[in-house]
């Protein structure tokens, strides 16, 4: 698992945090977690990469700007093991394209998994899958 420091005058740690209003210091280092980049998965196409923060003010997500969904029912984002555990939701997805931020909820710990995942709920299928770097 790749660890490392980057300022937050990178633009993943300072434009698209401020964006949504996520305070951010300007001199605040920021820890990936880790990286990565969608696969379509059930005929959907998922692109775009996607990386793990955390910030002083907690763990993020970040859907990066190339990110891509071509669109179904009920998208939600999630992480696993080896597979999705739905324990693990997070969030609806808010858009099928571009810069997304997520806040994630201090029950979860990002470090435990080694993919994030794009679900249909309502159909129970996968949709795209970032394994993690």
């Amino acid at each position: 698992m790749m660890r490392s420091l980057i300022k937050s005058t990178i633009i993943i740690g300072s434009l698209a945090l401020s964006c949504f209003g996520l305070p951010l210091a300007a001199n605040a280092e920021s820890e990936i977690i880790y990286n990565g980049t969608f696969e379509g998965r059930s005929d959907h196409e998922v692109t775009g990469g996607v990386t793990v923060l955390k910030t002083d003010s907690g763990t993020i997500v970040v859907l990066e700007s190339d990110f891509y969904l071509d669109g179904a029912p009920d998208p939600k984002l999630g992480f696993g093991k080896d597979g999705y555990d739905p324990s693990t939701k997070f969030s609806h997805l808010e858009s099928n394209t571009g810069t997304q931020v997520y806040v994630i909820s201090e029950d979860i710990n990002p470090d435990q998994y080694n993919e994030i995942w794009v679900w249909c709920e309502k159909f129970n299928v996968p949709l795209g899958v970032a394994a993690v770097d």
